[in-house]
């Protein structure tokens, strides 16, 4: 009889370890895949200074652009310094929005469209933007994972014991338009 409540006990603690260092490795991933959101915003940020200074003997407009960007860029690092998530997402959606805005600014000046300078930075941006949809939907679909993890059963009854270092992940939001271009997508399929 001692010898199956031995077993029963060890087996239990190899459970529980298990489950703790899965729920370990599953956060430990969504953080690093959030880090490289703030990789690709920190690279974005970056871009669009390169580009507004390479346009600036041409338009008036990306000094408003600029200005736009920096408040904003400023605004979801404060939110990040406090934890605002939801501020955070929206500044970043905003400058998203933004950076969709200039290619059509760009058309109405056909002597900026040739500009060498202004065509690498314009792809630079399209790259970039398109990195960080892929940073942004691998942080969503590892917190998903983790999400589901957490909350299944008996998982659930773990993480409570384990604490606050285990708490649900928040999904990054995306801006309306993306939302609205997802649905388009989706209702085709």
């Amino acid at each position: 009889m001692f010898e199956y409540l031995a077993i029963f006990l060890l087996v239990l603690i190899v459970y529980i370890i298990y489950v703790y260092n899965r729920m370990v490795a599953l956060r430990e991933a969504a953080r690093n895949d959030y880090r490289q959101i703030d990789i690709q915003l920190d690279r974005r940020f970056k871009v669009f200074e390169q580009l507004i200074g390479a346009v600036n003997k041409y338009l008036d407009y990306e000094k408003t652009v600029l200005k736009d960007v920096v408040a904003l860029r400023t605004q979801a690092q404060t939110a990040k310094s406090t934890g605002d998530e939801k501020n955070r997402m929206q500044a970043e959606n905003a400058i998203s929005k933004i950076a969709g805005g200039i290619n059509v600014a760009f058309e109405a000046y056909p002597e900026l469209k040739s500009s060498q300078n202004v065509l690498q930075f314009q792809e630079e941006v399209v790259h970039t933007e398109n990195k960080l949809s892929f940073a942004k939907q691998a942080y969503n679909d590892r917190s998903e994972q983790y999400n589901a993890y957490v909350l299944s059963f008996p998982v659930n009854l773990l993480v409570g014991v384990f604490g606050e270092g285990f708490k649900q992940l928040v999904y990054w939001q995306l801006s309306s338009e993306e939302s609205a271009k997802r649905e388009q997508y989706t209702a085709k399929l």
